[in-house]
């Protein structure tokens, strides 16, 4: 469907349910997950005996950039336990954005409804909150009205951030075309959902006596990929490749939350959503017996 706008085109986006063989891993629904987690975190000054006083005023902080991870976090599961009880079935799942055009964005897979929410609405009324839910279920035009409205009445909450430099990929290797790589993977196992861009890293000399590469990274503030060229060769199966790839690519899907004050890249949900891989066995055999080849190039 087409996003709605409002007056200034910030957009509201409705995504169908992801399909096929890597559907589940969109799904962050696990016992033990990030939602069932206590984290013991300083909300501020504000903070007293009513603990929901504290958090609407740390909302109020979170709408303006004002809160440390750590925080925020709280406060993001604290919306999604929140949001899941209005829901009909399924759980919320929030992840707060500063993007300047798409105000709030939903996609439905697994039971789960994940909320890419601009962080204006960390400080929304029960209202809000509640047509968030309606829009996300049913696309009531009522619940669009009212949350054009509630943009629009929060513009001055919508920075444009500083111009960031284009990004200069590099794609086309000696033995290995990554962005190929990349849509076969992205229509296999996440049916083309991931916006992320994909690169060669820099082609450096390497560091004499390393005792371990890092062949892939993902940047989160720039939706970016970045796997090392020293995987550009005839020699490293095509498979490995894709599995380094494929690894990178769940970051985007999969939350990171942060415990005892340190964030968490590899939750057990992520874990198993790696082991979907077809060649998984395989990727982890050959990096374990042959990845030290690699470290003399």
């Amino acid at each position: 469907m087409k996003p709605l706008r409002s007056a200034n085109a910030p957009a509201l986006r409705l995504v169908d349910p992801m399909s096929g063989p890597g559907s589940d891993v969109r799904d962050p629904s696990r016992p033990g997950a990030e939602d069932d987690a206590e984290v013991d975190v300083d909300l501020g000054d504000d903070a007293g005996d009513d603990v929901e006083e504290a958090l609407a005023a740390a909302a109020r902080r979170a709408a303006v950039g004002e809160l440390d991870p750590a925080t925020e976090d709280v406060l993001r599961q604290w919306l999604q336990r929140r949001m899941s009880a209005y829901l009909k079935s399924g759980r919320a799942r929030i992840i707060f954005t500063d993007n300047v055009h798409t105000m709030l964005s939903v996609k439905r897979g697994q039971g789960v409804y994940t909320l890419r929410m601009h962080r204006m609405f960390a400080a929304a009324p029960p209202a809000v909150l509640r047509a968030v839910v309606h829009y996300a279920q049913s696309q009531d035009r009522e619940a669009a009205a009212l949350l054009r409205g509630y943009i629009d009445g929060h513009e001055h909450l919508i920075r444009e951030s500083e111009r960031p430099r284009a990004q200069q990929l590099d794609t086309q290797g000696a033995h290995f075309n990554l962005q190929a790589l990349f849509d076969d993977l992205n229509a296999r196992y996440f049916a083309g959902a991931i916006e992320a861009k994909i690169t060669w890293g820099p082609r450096a000399r390497r560091k004499a006596g390393r005792e371990s590469i890092k062949l892939g990274s993902y940047s989160i503030e720039e939706r970016l990929i970045r796997i090392h060229p020293v995987l550009d060769a005839i020699d490293v199966p095509r498979f490995f490749v894709e599995w380094i790839i494929y690894h990178e690519m769940l970051h985007e899907v999969h939350d990171m939350p942060i415990v005892d004050g340190r964030r968490v890249y590899h939750t057990p949900e992520f874990r198993r959503a790696e082991a979907l891989f077809d060649r998984y066995a395989e990727a982890v055999l050959w990096e374990r017996t042959q990845v030290h080849k690699l470290l003399d190039r």
